[in-house]
C-alpha cells in the first residue's frame, strides 16, 4: 500500500508548539516533523545500547508506536507506514521513547523479538560497517565489517519481498 505520510497533527496526541520553554522544558509532546512530515528516529537495544538502525517516522507511526508499544516507522523508500517485525518477525518491543530537546527526533530503545536482529540485510545491527579513517587523498573511502556474520538468511525471512534500498 502506497500512501502520502499523514498531516503530523492530524489525530495524534501531539500537543501544538507553542513556546521555547514549552518544547524545551514541558511535559506535553510537541514534535517538530520537517517538510516532508518525518522526523528522523535513532533505534537501541535496550539491554546493549547499541544502535541497531536509523529510520524515519511520520505523525501515524509515531502514534502508533506510542498506542501499540512496538516500532513502528515511515519507509521513505516504500512510501509507507511500517510496523517493523510484520514481515521478518522481529518485532521491536518498545521498552522506552525518548525525544530530543527540540523534539525533532525521537530515540527507541527496544527488545528485539527472534534473533535479536534489526537489518533486512541480514546483520544484527543496521550499522555493520564501519569507515576507515585517514585513507589516502583522492582515493574512494573504504569500509571494514564489524560484525562477523548475518544473523539470519535474508531470503529465508523475506522470500521474494522487494528490498527497500533504492540506488
Amino acid at each position: 500500500m502506497v500512501a502520502e505520510p499523514a498531516d503530523p497533527t492530524a489525530a495524534t496526541p501531539f500537543a501544538a508548539r507553542q513556546s521555547v520553554e514549552q518544547v524545551e522544558e514541558g511535559l506535553a509532546l510537541a514534535p517538530k516533523f520537517d517538510a516532508d512530515g518525518l522526523i528522523p528516529c535513532v533505534t537501541t537495544d535496550a539491554g546493549t545500547g547499541e544502535v541497531l538502525m536509523l529510520a524515519f517516522m511520520n505523525g501515524e507511526a509515531l502514534r502508533q508506536t506510542i498506542t501499540t508499544g512496538e516500532a513502528h516507522y515511515w519507509s521513505r523508500s516504500r512510501q509507507c507506514l511500517w510496523r517493523k517485525g510484520a514481515t521478518s518477525g522481529l518485532i521491536q518491543e518498545v521498552v522506552e521513547l525518548r525525544i530530543d530537546d527540540d523534539q525533532d527526533a525521537a530515540w527507541l530503545r527496544v527488545k528485539v523479538a527472534g534473533s535479536g536482529a534489526s537489518c533486512h540485510v541480514g546483520y544484527r545491527s543496521c550499522f555493520y560497517r564501519s569507515v576507515e579513517l585517514g585513507g589516502p587523498a583522492g582515493e574512494s573511502a573504504r569500509l571494514a565489517f564489524t560484525e562477523s556474520g548475518k544473523s539470519f538468511d535474508p531470503q529465508d525471512v523475506y522470500g521474494d519481498a522487494p528490498n527497500p534500498t533504492r540506488l
